[in-house]
């Protein structure tokens, strides 16, 4: 490329931040835009076929507007409902998705007894169940549906205290004992929830592996772009970033702190 790429990353809220964050890291050079729809907010209060419209409504608005090279659905909840019909709608742009990082978590269990922490819409999907035929039929997959994680994280990083036991009661059923033997790999299925990690780490009641997608997400982002536009290409310029809210409301001020540690000032 004679260009840095521009790379749009998208989530229902600042769960995404986590994957901007690693693909920053593999692309230093690039020109991003972060857009959180939190006028939409959260995508579990909605009935499948409205959330796919919205969906596209605001992904056209955004590729419209900024025409990004790639996008990264950083939501595994939109990745797994509209993932398909975005890539028929734009066959031009580059799509990466997110899905629940169910064959690594088999392939590292030792005890074969693995948790998916996830929204409710996530867990009841059917690709959900088609990812654990495939790459977990030795396991004992738990499927946790949380109504409440990802808003507790999207509090949090608004810079909200949240109670200990508000997040403790929602991982609770993720920790499964069974025939002597313990649940010893959670994944993380919503890319909001590794913002409340070190939580999930201090109040488990037995120590666990959490796999975070974000790392991978990120590597497979890199390499499609390496596959369709080449390698990134610095310019000499300071790389330009910039978080969008769907809302048009201004961040608060800790959120725009944290914005900013992030390398995102809001537009």
């Amino acid at each position: 490329m004679t260009r840095s790429p521009k790379i749009l990353v998208f989530d229902s809220g600042l769960g995404g931040l986590t994957v901007f964050s690693e693909i920053a890291k593999i692309r230093p050079n690039a020109e991003f835009v972060y857009c959180a729809d939190d006028a939409g907010f959260p995508y579990g209060s909605w009935g499948e076929p409205e959330l796919a419209a919205r969906i596209l409504a605001v992904m056209a608005a955004q590729i419209d507007e900024h025409e990004p090279d790639i996008v990264v659905i950083a939501c595994n909840t939109a990745s797994t409902l509209a993932l398909p019909q975005l890539r028929a709608r734009w066959p031009g742009v580059l799509f990466v998705g997110t899905v629940p990082a169910i064959k690594p978590a088999a392939a590292m269990s030792r005890t074969k007894l693995i948790s998916v922490l996830a929204t409710p819409g996530t867990v009841a999907r059917d690709y959900t169940q088609k990812l654990i035929q495939e790459f977990a039929g030795g396991c004992a997959v738990t499927l946790v549906g949380s109504k409440h994680l990802a808003k507790l994280a999207e509090s949090a990083i608004h810079g909200e205290e949240i109670a200990d036991g508000a997040i403790a009661s929602e991982i609770a059923s993720c920790f499964v004992q069974r025939d002597g033997a313990r649940t010893d790999v959670i994944v993380l299925a919503c890319t909001h929830y590794p913002l409340l990690q070190e939580s999930f780490a201090r109040l488990a009641p037995w120590p666990v592996d959490w796999i975070d997608s974000a790392p991978a997400i990120a590597r497979r982002a890199d390499q499609v772009l390496v596959e369709n536009l080449g390698p990134d290409a610095p310019n000499g310029d300071a790389p330009r970033r910039r978080a969008i809210f769907t809302s048009g409301a201004a961040p608060s001020e800790s959120l725009a702190a944290t914005l900013t540690r992030y390398g995102l000032p809001a537009a």
